[in-house]
């Protein structure tokens, strides 16, 4: 806070005050940091004039004048006041529910799962004997990326299903002990990738970009010889943590 004194010499006249040497007059100015504040001031006639007259002017709290006066102005120059805090948090809650909203229907597809991909699945055995490539797509219900997975596979499947055989087989299916050890299974999900012979082309393990599942079957699709990505791994779960039960459906082939 800063407090600054000025010394005036004011005489009375019909127009106000004028200066003078002979009065001797004080004004208090105290600063806190906005405008300044005008504790008082004080005019006083020349005690040796032959007037008996006293003036006396009080500015009482001049800096809330100055703020009237600013608020005054700002509502003068026709811009829009600022959202409170209310609206700004309504605003910023909105946005990002949109934004959400906007990525899990690109991304995700709702509607589809590990059990739409089953259910239009070709039989194994009947993969391997129409003279069509395969992907063998080995998978757990309770397997997470398994889950994450089934919207993106299942567009490729409905792009290239006239070209390439899409089997979906489940490793807690006792049934395919045998394929889980010829294939080397040890994360989910494992794609295989089969040519038209039945022979494995090379494999892709756990979570990767989409792009290398359909660079893969597109080559599968064409009759390469080859694929892009023979042997490519990412985060997967476990295939030891199965839970093995029993074939309940000998027609099943999941």
């Amino acid at each position: 806070m800063a407090r600054l004194v000025f010394s005036l010499n004011l005489v009375p006249s019909s127009h106000g005050f004028n200066l003078s040497p002979r009065n001797h007059q004080t004004l208090f100015v105290t600063q806190t940091g906005g405008a300044p504040r005008f504790r008082g001031v004080r005019c006083q006639a020349n005690p040796e004039s032959s007037s008996d007259s006293q003036e006396k002017l009080v500015v009482d709290d001049a800096s809330k004048e100055v703020e009237s006066s600013q608020a005054a102005a700002s509502s003068s120059s026709g811009f829009p006041e600022s959202p409170n805090k209310d609206i700004n948090r309504r605003v910023a809650a909105a946005s990002v529910i949109a934004a959400l909203a906007l990525f899990l229907s690109t991304r995700l597809d709702f509607g589809i799962s590990l059990k739409d991909l089953t259910a239009a699945a070709l039989p194994y055995e009947e993969a391997l004997s129409n003279g069509k490539p395969t992907v063998v797509e080995f998978y757990a219900d309770w397997c997470e990326v398994c889950r994450e997975l089934a919207p993106d596979v299942y567009k490729i499947e409905q792009q290239y299903k006239d070209k390439v055989n899409f089997v979906m087989l489940n490793v807690d299916n006792t049934k395919w002990e045998q394929e889980l050890d010829e294939f080397g299974v040890e994360g989910i999900p494992h794609f295989a990738f089969l040519d038209r012979e039945g022979n494995e082309e090379g494999n892709v393990v756990g979570r990767l970009p989409r792009q290398y599942l359909v660079e893969n079957v597109n080559a599968l699709a064409a009759g390469k010889q080859s694929i892009p990505h023979a042997r490519a791994v990412g985060q997967y779960t476990s295939a030891e943590s199965r839970k093995v039960h029993q074939v309940t459906d000998p027609l099943s082939h999941g």
